[in-house]
């Protein structure tokens, strides 16, 4: 029996227990998304997320960053309702802003702005002004890292657009896999596409795109850690770091 019809067989959303997997399949978590990243290689990312939304639906987020839509356009042709988990750090850039509160309205969705426990002027006053500039891993690690743990703990999966493309840390990245850290399957359809793909895929379906994509930026994070510059070079330039931490 395949991967598809033996989690279809024992389909029962309704019905999770505390640990979460348990009434979806005898398979283990980590079994689950080997066999799954193994069996569902190669098709395309919109067939993947279906997948993962048919699986592990309501229990089952998908991750955006507002630097382009392309996951979160998936989504709404999908099932759309689907929660979508926005980190509002308190440190974006207007335009990205403004491109969630457009795909808010455009698609429609269950947008969930997830913010720090502490405002930067809460967290100026406990660790010192620019945080960022002094301890960048600390910063990301208290307005990303956290709250996104937080806001996780309904849910027993999650997609994300994460790309093996866009940075060599993220070369080794796979389909499926288990999240060690989160505890959770870790979904990324858009894993093997390019640059090109994407491209494609935003002009041919008219997606929602962060505007300081056509102003030189090609990675948009915080306003304070991010630079205009090919790829992810303007991430925490001139700094040894090349992740906030929540894919690391």
């Amino acid at each position: 029996m395949t991967l598809t019809a033996e989690l279809d067989s024992s389909r029962s959303a309704a019905a999770h227990s505390a640990s979460g997997y348990t009434d979806l399949t005898d398979l283990t978590p980590r079994e689950l998304a080997e066999r799954a990243g193994h069996e569902l290689e190669g098709a395309p990312p919109i067939e993947v997320l279906r997948w993962a939304i048919d699986r592990f639906s309501p229990r089952f987020a998908i991750t955006a960053s507002m630097q382009d839509t392309v996951l979160v356009h998936m989504a709404s042709q999908i099932r759309p309702g689907v929660p979508v988990i926005f980190l509002d750090t308190g440190y974006h850039f207007a335009e990205t802003i403004g491109t969630a509160d457009a795909a808010e309205s455009v698609y429609g969705l269950n947008l969930l702005r997830i913010r720090p426990k502490m405002s930067v002027e809460e967290q100026d006053a406990a660790y010192g002004p620019r945080l960022y500039e002094r301890n960048p891993d600390l910063c990301c690690s208290l307005r990303k890292v956290l709250p996104l743990q937080e806001a996780m703990r309904p849910y027993v999966a999650w997609a994300t657009g994460l790309r093996r493309e866009e940075a060599e840390s993220r070369q080794n990245a796979r389909l499926v896999e288990w999240d060690e850290k989160k505890n959770r399957i870790k979904v990324n359809p858009l894993v093997a596409w390019s640059d090109e793909q994407i491209e494609e895929y935003v002009q041919q379906n008219g997606v929602l795109v962060n505007p300081l994509l056509s102003e030189g930026y090609g990675s948009v994070g915080c306003e304070p850690c991010t630079l205009k510059g090919l790829g992810r070079s303007g991430r925490w330039a001139n700094v040894n770091k090349t992740e906030c931490g929540l894919h690391a």
